[in-house]
């Protein structure tokens, strides 16, 4: 006689389901060993056309500019990365606050003339502004440091006359056209700016940090994104060199207006370091002086990343307004500059 199983009791079914089903993933999951043969055979397979595209001579001058860019700043990135940590972290805030007069009418000057002090890029200018506006500096007078000191500390002008080798006056109308752009935006700012427009920074940007490692926290913070937009303005120039048609960019650098507004719209796309956009602007050989002028100081003033940190430091109100008036001030300020000096 024949014995007939019992079914499985529900719960016993429904595990067992689940089994399965896990070892049905686990039999289609793709091992990653796998992935990593698959990209290195797919990597071998393509290295022929991939050698053939670089080879090509549109891409041989794209890379000759890029890395002759690259190359040509990264010294200069490096050593004012360095020293605007070394000022940010071992200067106190306090020392700006005493140098700087009492009225705020005289103050903007002489902080404006103080951003010479501070060799770094505006990705340092930024929290110091923060740090004077919260020790109690007039508002005025620590917008006009912010706007100045990316412009013309030494390391920039330094790299400025690297990059135009027998243009002196180049470095003199970027001082000029800086320093001038500063100083009448921390008087119009203190003639017409509120203080609901502007929001104190809420703290210090090393706070509860030892001296060395904020040091290296800064260091690590300023090569991380002033390395990162060299790379990617090395790379804008690059193509601009190369592979954008001639007369397109011939059209645009005959016409002496549309060539400035062209190069300070370039400028705040790029958002390029200030200790390393001098030899972006120099690669840009067939635009004049004047319109190369003009992305020297908008570029510094006012870009992408500058807004964002200006937002961020000082509130939403305060950019929307400060930045626009920025850059058309700048624009117009380079111009007359670089008519009178260039």
């Amino acid at each position: 006689m024949a014995t007939v199983k019992a079914a499985p009791p529900p719960a016993d079914r429904r595990a067992a389901a689940d089994r399965q089903g896990a070892d049905d993933r686990r039999g289609g999951r793709v091992d990653s060993s796998l992935v990593l043969t698959m990209l290195l055979v797919l990597a071998v397979a393509a290295q022929g056309p991939v050698r053939r595209a670089l080879s090509a001579p549109v891409m041989q001058s794209w890379m000759t500019v890029f890395v002759a860019v690259v190359v040509q700043a990264l010294p200069f990135l490096v050593l004012g990365v360095l020293l605007s940590a070394l000022i940010a972290v071992f200067v106190p805030p306090s020392f700006f606050a005493r140098a700087l007069p009492r009225r705020p009418a005289l103050a903007v000057p002489v902080a404006g003339a103080a951003g010479a002090v501070l060799p770094g890029c505006e990705c340092a200018s930024v929290p110091v502004a923060g740090a004077l506006v919260r020790r109690g500096v007039a508002p005025a007078a620590a917008l006009a440091f912010l706007l100045s000191a990316p412009a013309i500390n030494p390391i920039v002008l330094t790299a400025t006359a690297v990059a135009f080798p027998g243009e002196p006056r180049m470095v003199l109308a970027r001082f000029v056209a800086s320093l001038l752009v500063a100083c009448v935006m921390g008087w119009l700012w203190q003639r017409v700016g509120r203080a609901d427009w502007l929001r104190p920074p809420a703290r210090p940007a090393f706070d509860g940090h030892g001296k060395g490692a904020a040091f290296w926290g800064s260091v690590r913070h300023d090569v991380m994104h002033a390395g990162g937009f060299l790379v990617v303005g090395a790379m804008a120039a690059a193509t601009l060199k190369a592979m954008v048609p001639a007369r397109w960019l011939a059209t645009a650098a005959d016409d002496p207006v549309v060539s400035i507004l062209a190069l300070a719209v370039l400028a705040v796309l790029l958002s390029i370091c200030s200790e390393a956009d001098a030899f972006v602007a120099a690669s840009l050989s067939q635009f004049s002086l004047t319109a190369r002028l003009t992305f020297l100081v908008v570029g510094p003033m006012i870009d992408l990343k500058l807004f964002a940190m200006q937002a961020g430091t000082f509130g939403r109100a305060f950019a929307l307004r400060f930045a626009p008036a920025t850059f058309a001030l700048a624009v117009l300020v380079s111009a007359l500059v670089g008519a009178v000096l260039l």
